[in-house]
């Protein structure tokens, strides 16, 4: 049975709540952002591996080359 009285909630109370709800919403739309952010990143490795060579498949930009280095034992 509704009443037929005066309303008796104001605006300021009724645009405070629509805010209230408004935030509640952009915060969780971040948290569910941040909670599919690291299950992203990991459906992407960072290193991959080439399947023929079993080598890194990223260029090594600005890293040198090693170099085999053969040490003579004292003994011989």
């Amino acid at each position: 049975m509704a009443s037929s009285g005066k309303k008796k909630t104001t605006m300021a109370k009724l645009t405070r709540e629509s805010k209230l709800r408004e935030r509640r919403l952009d915060k969780q739309a971040k948290k569910d952002a941040r909670r599919q952010a690291p299950a992203d990143s990991s459906d992407r490795p960072d290193d991959t591996l080439d399947p023929v060579t079993g080598e890194s498949a990223l260029p090594d930009v600005g890293q040198p080359a090693l170099e085999t280095v053969a040490q003579a034992h004292p003994d011989a």
